[in-house]
């Protein structure tokens, strides 16, 4: 099993274990993550084997300041003034890759793009300390729902790896925006714990939804976020056996008869059905519950982020008792 250690003894440990060539599992300010040296091959090797990942899919290189991050990537003007404005925070930014990067291309993927987030906290200060960018996905299994607390990670893959860092729950609790600046305008490629509106703000023009072709980015897969029970979206009733995964004061009918209730925001906060959503979801997995029924949510502000995970979530799976 995994040691976990609190985030004000885990610098020195994790430093040691990235160093030796290792993964650990620490706290950012969206989920948890499963977080390697993003120069080193073998390590980062490491992170899909413990996740079981497709390795056609990208990682996120995490950065301690700009300063680094200009290293490994090309700015142009608009990408430059988003990282002012959300560096360090939720946002990660899909840019090409500068000569001489050092980003093994395991993490790219073989794309000539990389996606930099600047996280906050012990994330960044592990980055500072170490030197170099870490590649960090979400720290669970593939596709599975992303862990916002120690103990998610420890049950998931406490067999597979030795250090959990605790920071408690996540704030955020939804992974990074993601966006790629291109000639026509920003592509928001995932939503995220950056909304598509104070996107628009900083930089003063539409932001277009989607990618262009393929998978640019991660967390653009079809299924993904998933839990072990089936999802089915915008429920306005309860079947037998189904749990209910509830939004704002309006219940589905026959509510009083779900196998459990959770309320993501009982005043329809958008906040904070975010940072609720990933733990929720776990828990009504545990109640035994086949199917997980989910009220409609308004895709306003960071509900748009929610709605993204649970469509995913709710996607037709290749093999349905599959943990990857």
């Amino acid at each position: 099993m995994a040691e976990i250690l609190p985030v004000d003894e885990a610098l020195e440990p994790a430093l040691a274990l990235l160093e030796a060539g290792e993964v650990v599992a620490l706290p950012t300010e969206t989920v948890y993550g499963l977080a390697a040296d993003a120069t080193n091959g073998e390590a980062v090797a490491r992170i899909f084997e413990v996740k079981g990942r497709p390795r056609f899919n990208p990682l996120i290189a995490h950065v301690s300041s700009m300063e680094m991050a200009e290293k490994i990537a090309v700015f142009d003007p608009a990408s430059r003034l988003l990282a002012h404005g959300f560096w360090p925070g939720p946002l990660t930014m899909v840019l090409p890759l500068r000569e001489g990067h050092g980003i093994h291309a395991l993490v790219s993927a073989g794309l000539d793009t990389v996606a930099l987030r600047m996280p906050r906290g012990f994330a960044r200060d592990l980055v500072g300390r170490l030197g170099r960018p870490l590649a960090a996905p979400s720290a669970n299994s593939s596709g599975r729902i992303s862990p916002t607390n120690a103990a998610a990670v420890e049950a998931d893959l406490g067999g597979r790896i030795k250090l959990v860092v605790d920071g408690g729950a996540t704030p955020v609790g939804l992974e990074s925006t993601i966006v790629k600046v291109t000639p026509e305008a920003p592509r928001i490629l995932r939503p995220g714990g950056v909304t598509a509106e104070e996107i628009e703000m900083a930089l003063g023009v539409k932001v277009i939804r989607g990618g262009a072709a393929g998978i640019e980015a991660p967390g653009m897969l079809t299924s993904h976020y998933a839990p072990r029970a089936r999802i089915r979206l915008n429920a306005t009733d309860v079947a037998d056996g189904e749990a209910l995964l509830a939004y704002g004061p309006t219940r589905a009918a026959g509510a009083e008869e779900a196998v459990a209730v959770l309320n993501l925001s009982e005043n329809a906060r958008p906040r904070e059905a975010a940072a609720n959503l990933y733990a929720y979801l776990q828990e009504l997995d545990r109640s035994g519950a086949r199917m997980i029924a989910v009220e409609p949510i308004p895709e306003e502000g960071l509900c748009e982020a929610v709605n993204d995970r649970l469509r995913r979530a709710a996607a037709p799976r290749a093999n349905p008792s599959a943990h990857t």
